[in-house]
């Protein structure tokens, strides 16, 4: 059974300044490349809760990281099938 994933409302607000950002730079072709490329990374770390790497540098939680284009995804690893990831958007440095 497939598993979902939450945004959290940063995350939300997050995914729409991104949209934003690209309509505005690059046109609707180019927004809608972004965006399916971010919700690809959302459904693969839904799919897959142990992708990505823990970054103990940038945070004290036990939180995973996962790169899509010069963002990245970070999310909680769920602990249970029924858990859903929480993931929000950052800028890649």
């Amino acid at each position: 059974m497939p598993r979902g994933y939450v945004l959290s409302p940063e995350a939300q607000q997050d995914v729409a300044d991104i949209r934003t950002h690209y309509l505005d730079e690059g046109g609707a072709r180019v927004a809608r490349y972004v965006l399916a490329e971010l919700t690809r990374g959302f459904r693969f770390l839904a799919e897959t809760p142990g992708a990505g790497h823990i970054r103990a540098d940038l945070t004290g939680e036990p939180m995973r990281f996962w790169p899509v284009f010069s963002f990245l995804i970070v999310y909680d690893r769920p602990c249970g099938r029924s858990a859903l990831p929480a993931c929000c958007m950052g800028a890649a440095t």
